[in-house]
């Protein structure tokens, strides 16, 4: 019998409703999920759709996989496989991580504006300073989002409720539609929310007039290094950059020097250049940054296995209909990057 294979921590009652439900044979991996490792010839045999966050070592061995879903919104651990040469589909699992980091953003957004890690460093001294700086309000100011993909759109939506002005810049300059996976009531479904959209060609004049910029876009070749000196002096000097994504987004030592000069007014960043962070990197002791490690969206959200299981079962079904699966990678997207 055709098999679904899963490589993640999900409830295994889960199992059988998904095998009743599409009249496939589903088993769970062996050992350690979310490694890369190898796994019994038997278990690969047959399998038409897998669920993981890394394809096996053997996959070569699948071939009769027709259906890829990741548990990674990034995707760079299946671009080196020969994956385009395959008859696959292959998604990522963007929209599982939306809510969360949209909140980390918001989140943000107001703690650097009213400066909250000055207002906790004077309530460990027992400093009483009730300065305007601690009063400010966001409503009114404008949030850029490079990338408007799930993040950017529910962190627009969030923003334009709290009456922030939303600015948008993508590769073409025009929001694309397309099939995305999203919880219900969630995003900017008719792409409605932006006041304007530039494209890449744009982006000087885009951050001329920002006081926050989300970085919301994957790490491709082509991105890496993107946000460099000559972006932050286009940025007004109380403008705040807030990095969920990826650290190599931005070139690490321009990011020091506008912080160290005051060329941008701080960063939230939660996404970062180490893995951990060192102890003595200069990051730690900026008083006008914020640093998380890197869990503004992640699996040990409390919310994410039931996503990323809604997901898969989602395409599992679209895949034996026949439909336009979710999330789908393109064939140009999972080429061989080049170095």
């Amino acid at each position: 019998m055709p098999k679904v294979l899963v490589d993640t921590r999900i409830d295994p009652a889960l199992l059988d409703e998904l095998a009743e439900s599409s009249g496939l044979s589903v088993e769970l991996a062996p050992g350690k999920f979310d490694t890369q490792r190898e796994l019994p010839e038997k278990l690969l045999r047959d399998v038409r759709a897998v669920l993981c966050s890394f394809l096996p070592t053997n996959h070569e061995l699948m071939t009769s996989l027709e259906l890829v879903q990741l548990c990674s919104s990034g995707y760079s651990q299946v671009e080196n496989l020969g994956l385009p040469q395959r008859s696959m589909q292959v998604c990522n699992a963007s929209g599982v991580n939306d809510v969360p980091i949209a909140e980390w953003a918001v989140m943000m957004i107001v703690a650097l504006a009213r400066d909250l890690p000055t207002l906790f460093r004077h309530q460990q001294k027992a400093i009483w300073d009730r300065s305007a700086r601690f009063q400010e309000e966001v409503r009114g100011r404008t949030l850029g989002i490079w990338g408007y993909g799930g993040i950017g759109r529910e962190t627009a939506r969030l923003a334009a409720a709290m009456g922030l002005r939303v600015q948008v810049v993508t590769r073409s300059g025009r929001i694309a539609p397309g099939e995305r996976f999203k919880d219900p009531g969630t995003g900017d479904e008719a792409g409605t929310i932006p006041e304007r959209v530039f494209s890449t060609d744009e982006v000087e004049q885009f951050c001329q007039t920002l006081d926050f910029l989300l970085l919301a876009i994957p790490h491709t070749p082509a991105n890496e290094g993107l946000v460099n000196r000559r972006l932050f002096k286009a940025l007004p000097n109380h403008a705040f950059l807030l990095n969920p994504a990826r650290g190599m987004l931005v070139r690490e030592a321009d990011l020091l020097w506008a912080l160290e000069t005051g060329q941008i007014a701080g960063a939230a960043l939660d996404a970062h250049f180490h893995y951990p962070l060192p102890p003595d990197h200069p990051l730690w002791q900026m008083p006008n940054v914020i640093l998380t490690p890197h869990i503004s969206g992640s699996s040990e959200s409390p919310h994410f296995k039931q996503r990323i299981w809604q997901l898969f079962c989602g395409n599992v079904r679209r895949w034996q209909a026949g439909q336009m699966v979710y999330n789908a990678l393109s064939r140009a997207e999972l080429e061989p990057r080049k170095i």
